[in-house]
């Protein structure tokens, strides 16, 4: 559905432009934006490379395991009735990705949890109750560094890139426990039905 409405928000585009009078215009700021977005590619490649490196290397101090040990608390809090080693560590380090603000490195942590809790499902095609939660967490994102926003700002000429640090720890912090409150809501309601 997505493809059918880019395509006709570029036709329009081309077809008003036409009109116009301003298809230079706008073959100018096609060529424009795609050169910008190739740009924008490299650029994060090389900032993409870079945290996975300082990840890489968290893990190897062992930093990572001793983040994990920080959250297993709240993940006994959060998921009371799990009790996968597998399905936890696979959480424990999308969280700790995720607070990093490493998306791209939470997501394959993401997926095996996913299939870890997904294995243990004893009604396959219904989400449990730890799914739902993970799903959550996930789609809330709690981020301490918000590493993607800061190299868009610098990148477009943001005079203080990091401004955003303090706004995204508040928005995110708001969003995830406003998610696991309503996730831990509807598990009461449901036990009471």
């Amino acid at each position: 559905m997505i493809n059918y409405i880019w395509s006709v928000l570029i036709l329009a585009g081309i077809l008003i432009g036409s009109i116009n009078g301003n298809l230079n215009a706008v073959s100018d700021t096609i060529l424009d934006s795609s050169k910008e977005a190739v740009q924008l590619c490299i650029l994060m490649f090389g900032v993409v490379g870079v945290w996975s490196g300082i990840m890489n290397v968290a893990v190897s101090l062992g930093l990572v395991k001793k983040m994990e040990r920080l959250i297993a608390p709240i993940l006994k809090f959060l998921f009371p009735r799990l009790r996968d080693k597998e399905a936890k560590e696979y959480i424990s380090t999308n969280i700790v990705a995720n607070l990093l603000g490493l998306g791209w490195a939470a997501t394959p942590s993401g997926i095996k949890a996913m299939k870890a809790l997904d294995r243990l499902n004893p009604h396959k095609g219904t989400a449990t109750r730890e799914m739902c939660m993970f799903l959550i967490l996930n789609i809330s994102s709690l981020q301490l560094i918000p590493v993607n926003i800061i190299v868009f700002r610098s990148q477009y000429g943001s005079v203080n890139p990091t401004a955003i640090v303090a706004p995204a720890i508040i928005a995110t912090f708001c969003s995830t426990i406003v998610g696991i409150f309503f996730a831990k809501i509807m598990e009461k309601f449901q036990k009471s039905t």
